[in-house]
C-alpha cells in the first residue's frame, strides 16, 4: 500500500474493569461532597477525562521504556527510548518540539455496579450508553458491537418503572427502588458484545445473571445517588482526636465498574538526532507501530492505575485491548 493510501490512524478500544474503587477527582465542589469524581457535564455520568487516562498510560510506559542513569555528579537522569517520546510526546521542557502520536479519549462508562436486595449487586446500564458504545466502535472500526443497535429496549418518559434483566426475575431492587422485571430482548447479542470488554474468567456468565438495563432518566439518577461516598479524617498522633478541619467526604467509582477508552494512533512526528544533536530526519514509525507500542504495555501485565490514592490501593483496572479490523497500513 502506498503512503498516500495508508489509513491516517490505527484505532483500538481499551476495556477497563475496575478491580478496586477509583477516585478520579474533579478538583473541587460547591456541594456536600468535598472531593467528587469526574463527570460529564451534560449527563452527570461518571467518567475519567482523557488527560488523566493518557497520564496513567504514560506513567505505565515510563516503567517499561525508561531507565534511571546516574551521572558523574551523582544526579539521577531519566533516559527513555525514542519510541516512548514518539508515542507520548516529549517532556514538559521540550513540549514545543513535537506532539505525541497517541490520541486518548475519555474513559466512558458502560456498566455501573449498583447494590441490590435480591443479589450482591447488579451491573446497570441504559439505552443511551449502549447507543454511544455502538457509535464509538463504528467510528473506530472495532467489530462485534453492531448488534447493540436493534436490540435495546426503550422506555418512555412517563413509564420508567420497568427494568430489563438478562435473567428471569419477578422484581428488581436497585438501592431503595423497586422495578418491574422484564426479560431483556436481544440479550443473546447484548451480553456477548459487552463481554468482549473484559477477559476476566466467567465475566460473560456473570453478565447473564447480573445485567440490568433501565431507562435513561432512571440511570442518570442512579449515577447521581448510587456512587459510594466515604468519610475521611486525619487524627492527631498524640491525642488520637480529629484535627480541626481535617474531615472530608470523598466520592468514588465502585469496584466492578466497566468503562472503555477510545484510542487512535497516528504516525510519529518525532525527528531523530545524532549524538552531536544534528537532525538526521523524521522517525520512521507508522500508525500501526505506534499503536503496537501501546498495546505491548499490557502483554505481560494487563493492569492500569487510574486516578488518585494509589498508595491505598485505589484505581486499579484490568485492561482488555480490542484492535480495530485491519484495513492495511504500515
Amino acid at each position: 500500500m502506498t503512503e498516500k493510501n495508508k489509513p491516517p490512524y490505527a484505532n483500538a478500544l481499551l476495556g477497563l474493569l475496575a478491580e478496586t474503587s477509583i477516585h478520579a477527582g474533579a478538583g473541587g465542589s460547591v456541594g456536600a461532597i468535598d472531593l467528587p469524581i469526574q463527570r460529564e457535564a451534560h449527563t452527570d455520568w461518571p467518567c475519567v477525562f482523557g488527560s488523566a487516562v493518557k497520564g496513567a498510560l504514560r506513567t505505565l510506559a515510563e516503567d517499561r521504556m525508561c531507565t534511571e542513569e546516574t551521572g558523574p555528579n551523582g544526579r539521577s537522569t531519566k533516559r527513555c527510548t525514542d519510541e516512548f517520546y514518539a508515542v507520548f510526546g516529549p517532556d514538559t521542557g521540550h513540549a514545543s518540539d513535537h506532539a505525541g502520536a497517541l490520541l486518548v479519549g475519555d474513559a466512558r462508562l458502560v456498566l455501573l455496579p449498583v447494590r441490590s436486595l435480591t443479589t450482591h449487586f447488579k451491573w446497570v446500564t441504559c439505552p443511551a450508553l449502549l447507543d454511544r458504545l455502538r457509535r464509538d466502535t463504528e467510528r473506530l472500526g472495532v467489530e462485534g458491537f453492531s448488534d447493540l443497535r436493534a436490540s435495546q429496549p426503550r422506555g418512555t418518559n412517563d413509564d420508567l418503572s420497568p427494568a430489563w434483566s438478562a435473567s428471569a426475575e419477578e422484581d428488581i431492587y436497585l438501592e431503595e427502588y423497586r422495578f418491574e422485571a422484564k426479560l431483556l430482548p436481544g440479550k443473546d447479542k447484548i451480553v456477548p458484545a459487552l463481554s468482549q470488554l473484559s477477559d476476566r474468567d466467567e465475566f460473560k456468565e456473570a453478565l447473564e445473571r447480573q445485567l440490568v438495563v433501565v431507562g435513561d432518566d432512571v440511570f442518570r439518577d442512579l449515577c447521581r445517588h448510587a456512587t459510594p461516598v466515604n468519610t475521611h479524617i486525619r487524627l492527631d498522633s498524640e491525642s488520637k482526636t480529629t484535627i480541626k478541619g481535617a474531615l472530608w467526604y470523598e466520592e468514588t467509582l465502585p469496584s466492578e465498574t466497566l468503562l472503555y477508552v477510545a484510542i487512535s494512533a497516528g504516525a510519529a512526528r518525532r525527528r531523530i538526532k545524532d549524538k552531536d544533536g544534528e537532525d538526521v530526519g523524521p522517525m520512521q514509525l507508522g500508525a500501526n507501530e505506534v499503536l503496537s507500542e501501546l498495546t505491548k504495555l499490557f502483554s505481560s501485565r494487563a493492569y492500569l492505575q487510574l486516578g488518585g490514592n494509589e498508595t491505598v490501593g485505589m484505581g486499579w483496572c484490568g485492561v482488555t485491548p480490542l484492535a480495530a479490523a485491519s484495513k492495511g497500513g504500515d
